[in-house]
């Protein structure tokens, strides 16, 4: 199944992605599509995300952290582990690497890294963020940076295609106002914004590949 997987995901992530028509099922109303925030005056920071996959259980998994309280848009929330790129990253996929091996602990010599979902604009922060899909042959010893992450969630990953884990609610804002929000609830966590729209488009890539037993 494994090898399978990974060989019909890699072939889908080389085509045509479901994009922004994906992510924005899990958006909230608000949230403006890329093509109306460009402008003249667009000038996003660049960050990178890992959805790290591997086999686990005879099924597919990844992981999300929690990110621990600090003063900032994104405190407490979950996410897929990686940050804004920096001067030593050669690229942004080394970005997702690197933060990944910083904030939990994964060696990126051991990850084979398959391809990317579409970037996502995140408005509070003002990041454009680009998720690489990486490949890891078993689960691995999580190392994890307690000044960053509060916690890692493993989730299975045909699960998140459970409609009964997609909602609505109100959440509340970093600006201080609540919004009507889709949310995936995971392990009783609220996984929402630009993470849940993330999940929303690999949904949408998994959705395609037949799975077999080899």
């Amino acid at each position: 199944m494994f090898r399978s997987f990974v060989d019909q995901l890699e072939s889908l992530l080389s085509m045509d992605l479901p994009g922004e028509e994906a992510q924005f099922s899990m958006a909230p109303i608000t949230r403006k599509r890329l093509v109306e925030v460009s402008s003249e005056n667009y000038n996003p920071k660049q960050s990178a995300v890992l959805i790290l996959l591997f086999p686990y259980n005879n099924s597919m998994h990844t992981i999300l952290i929690q990110r621990g309280k600090y003063e900032g848009v994104h405190s407490g929330q979950i996410a897929f582990p990686g940050g804004k790129f920096e001067e030593g990253d050669v690229d942004l996929q080394q970005t997702a690497l690197r933060e990944s091996a910083e904030e939990i602990g994964i060696i990126p010599e051991k990850i084979s890294v398959i391809g990317s979902l579409t970037d996502v604009y995140i408005t509070p922060s003002n990041f454009l963020v680009k998720p690489f899909i990486g490949i890891i042959d078993q689960k691995p010893d999580f190392i994890i940076d307690s000044n960053e992450v509060e916690k890692i969630i493993p989730v299975d990953l045909f699960n998140l295609n459970d409609k009964n884990i997609r909602k609505e609610k109100s959440i509340l804002q970093s600006g201080g106002y609540k919004i009507k929000t889709p949310y995936f609830e995971i392990e009783g966590l609220t996984v929402w914004g630009a993470t849940a729209m993330m999940i929303s488009e690999l949904n949408a890539v998994v959705e395609k590949i037949k799975i077999t037993s080899s």
